[in-house]
């Protein structure tokens, strides 16, 4: 099983190129189901994610033409609307499949998702909107079997908290529906964003796109077709890559990023003692004299994003005083926070909320990665750690970062790929 041996204590410099954003691509990709025609996205970025959705189009009868950043997807050829455990499993994202499948063909079945192991992420809102837009829904043996023979019917849905999968699914699913459907609390990430706009770029009526409130109009089942979708960069990776600088102590410059994405990131950098220069697509980061303590509350964007929270608590740990850091959106993401402390971090938790002392030094050792962020966070401790680190079960990485331990050997990291126990 792969691993990465990392020698702690190289400065950064130089600059890294940001990827397309993993949870921008996946809904797009999802989204193509909508259209019966070629669609071309550019700009993907090379992760298992990606891979295995588009796996799963091709196993439903889609035709897929990847390579490197572009995908060429046809959905005209699907015979299938079965979306089988064996990729389900894997990540919980092919649950965006079931809003378009079920739009465009009036029936189909999903698996019930796996994935991160980040805590309990149900899929019920999303069932119940589509409930509310006339579809009959049973779950058994593992699988959401879905039907509306007679097509989707708009309706206004009240969504009890914010859901980015549950917003994502719905919009695509009001896109073919009959009369318009208005989704109140819906998420408004950059990731939706992008969604509802290459949606509307196909000519569907949307309103309150970036807002809380959207309102669809949908084509009552007539397939969309879809101009070619440039994924925008990934706020998350690109966050990584600040934090890499910051506790490093080192200046880097991220290309092909939008900023305005990431300002929750940016300001909480700022507040530890980092500087940026701010350019059109570009930011650089200088490095703080003297790092300080941060307090942050993960909440829904535009506020600090739970994906940046495990990053920021490695920074945090080579901050002078102590940090507080609430996680509100997902119960089961400390699981890093024993593998710092491995490394001679200084953590501890009450309920949903981590201190974090600050701490002179780290130390090399073997560490597990649990999830997605908490492998960039032992990531980035062991690049200041003393001695060698190897962070073990990196296939957590490998699902969202492109080529992580390439960029960094780039910008002057220790960092190398093995295989082995």
């Amino acid at each position: 099983m792969d691993y990465l041996q990392i020698n702690g204590g190289r400065k950064l410099s130089g600059s890294v190129t940001i990827s397309g954003a993993k949870n921008a691509a996946l809904p797009i990709i999802a989204a193509t189901i909508l259209s019966d025609k070629e669609v071309t996205l550019t700009n993907m970025p090379n992760v298992v994610d990606i891979r295995t959705l588009l796996k799963l189009l091709t196993m439903l009868g889609g035709t897929v033409a990847h390579e490197n950043t572009v995908a060429h997807i046809n959905n005209g050829t699907i015979t299938s609307t079965k979306a089988v455990y064996e990729i389900v499993s894997q990540m919980r994202a092919s649950i965006l499949v079931l809003g378009p499948l079920l739009a465009r063909f009036g029936e189909c079945e999903v698996s019930l998702p796996g994935g991160c192991a980040i805590g309990q992420r149900p899929i019920d809102l999303h069932l119940k909107a589509l409930e509310s837009m006339g579809a009959k829904i049973e779950i058994k043996g593992g699988y959401v079997h879905a039907m509306a023979p007679n097509g989707l019917k708009g309706a206004k849905i009240i969504f009890d908290k914010i859901t980015v999968g549950g917003t994502e699914n719905i919009v695509m699913a009001a896109a073919l529906a009959k009369g318009t459907t208005t989704i109140v609390n819906a998420a408004k990430e950059p990731e939706v964003v992008q969604l509802c706009e290459m949606i509307a770029d196909a000519g569907v009526k949307i309103e309150g796109i970036g807002t809380n409130e959207l309102s669809i109009e949908g084509t009552d089942g007539k397939p969309l077709s879809f101009k070619t979708v440039d994924i925008i960069p990934d706020r998350i990776e690109a966050g990584t890559y600040l934090c890499a600088g910051a506790i490093t102590n080192s200046s880097i410059t991220l290309n092909k990023v939008d900023h305005g994405h990431i300002r929750a990131s940016i300001d909480k950098l700022e507040s530890m003692g980092c500087t940026f220069d701010l350019k059109e697509d570009s930011i650089t980061i200088y490095p703080a004299k003297e790092l300080k303590p941060v307090n942050l509350i993960t909440i829904e964007y535009p506020g600090f994003p739970t994906d940046m929270q495990a990053q920021f608590m490695a920074v945090a740990v080579m901050a002078e005083g102590e940090s507080l850091i609430e996680e509100r959106l997902f119960e089961n993401r400390f699981m890093h926070v024993s593998e710092l402390n491995r490394l001679g971090a200084d953590i501890w938790l009450k309920g949903s909320t981590a201190a974090v002392k600050g701490v002179e030094k780290l130390y090399g050792a073997d560490v597990m990665a649990t999830d997605l962020r908490a492998s960039s966070a032992l990531v980035l401790a062991a690049l200041v750690a003393e001695g060698t680190t190897n962070v073990r079960r990196i296939y957590h990485l490998d699902r969202g970062y492109d080529d992580l331990e390439g960029k960094l050997a780039a910008l002057g990291a220790d960092i190398v790929r093995k295989s082995g126990k």
